[in-house]
């Protein structure tokens, strides 16, 4: 028998003269974004790695250090209350995003399911609170009349669960099949097995970009503790990062150093930048894949 040899040609897609403009542009403005944030994080990183008297005396932004030195960064090391405000930081963000992300896999599962009643209500409410709030007054109020003034878990437990975050969640569960359900409950599971053993694994990518968002928003959170914290003791990182920007408050990591404190305090504060952004910096490779397939499941189905 003859077999006959099917020959599969390719076929070139031709561009366009405007997509070809468009790819031109799109690289251009791609690579200027790319150069307006690297310069400033440069500029910040080389600053913090100067001698204090060289990089006074520089003018304009620095791509590499004057002067290699690492007193800045001793000093930073001596700097008591920014140990504490690390210690504190990590424990908010590690408590605060495990249990902001069970309180919002819980709740993104009750307002997923069909038969739960009152379910567009409900989340119709929690819309709306993503839009419209009491105010600063009413919350700070409220915060102290549950007793948490003070105490470090009015940093967390008032911003456990994001409306925002919520949503993309709860968008994720609904696109998981109903039959997967149907035929878990026929095995005898319930409703935890469910969530758990489920819809957990299914929705791993925007677990994965929730968990980052969550982590971001507590490492950088300030006015909270602004609000409630008055013992420096019990400052974040973040708040004593703005003390020190801001109040220019140099005086207890100057002391010791030869260099003048005026001229170190300038390089402190690039280096304590350095040293806040560091771990997010750190972490954020490890997540990027999970961005896109993540973000996009909640932004194309509604």
């Amino acid at each position: 028998m003859k077999t006959k040899q099917i020959v599969v040609r390719k076929t070139k897609m031709k561009t366009s003269l405007g997509s070809k403009i468009f790819d031109v542009c799109n690289a251009i403005f791609m690579c200027s974004l790319i150069i307006v944030i690297l310069i400033p994080l440069l500029h910040v990183v080389s600053a913090s790695f100067s001698d204090p008297s060289a990089y006074v005396r520089h003018e304009g932004l620095l791509l590499h250090p004057v002067d290699f030195c690492l007193d800045a960064y001793k000093a930073v090391a001596k700097n008591k209350n920014i140990i504490t405000g690390y210690a504190n930081t990590i424990f908010i963000v590690v408590v605060g995003t495990v249990l902001s992300i069970l309180m919002t896999l819980i709740a993104a599962y009750c307002l997923s399911r069909k038969n739960v009643m009152w379910n567009g209500v409900f989340t119709m409410a929690i819309v709306f609170s993503m839009y419209f709030s009491g105010g600063m007054i009413p919350f700070y109020l409220v915060v102290k009349g549950v007793g948490l003034n003070g105490s470090i878990w009015s940093l967390i437990i008032p911003s456990l669960i994001s409306t925002h975050n919520l949503i993309v969640m709860r968008t994720a569960m609904v696109t998981v099949p109903d039959s997967l359900e149907e035929s878990a409950k026929l095995d005898g599971a319930n409703y935890w097995t469910i969530l758990w053993k489920i819809m957990v694994p299914l929705v791993k990518p925007t677990i994965a970009v929730i968990c980052l968002y969550y982590a971001v928003s507590y490492w950088n959170s300030w006015f909270n503790a602004m609000l409630f914290i008055r013992d420096k003791t019990g400052y974040p990182l973040q708040l004593i990062l703005r003390e020190i920007l801001i109040q220019n408050d140099t005086s207890a990591m100057t002391a010791g150093i030869e260099a003048d404190e005026y001229l170190i305090s300038e390089t402190i504060q690039f280096a304590t930048i350095v040293v806040s952004t560091l771990p997010i910096l750190t972490i954020y490779p490890f997540v990027q894949k999970y961005f896109v397939k993540g973000v996009m499941i909640g932004a194309v189905k509604g």
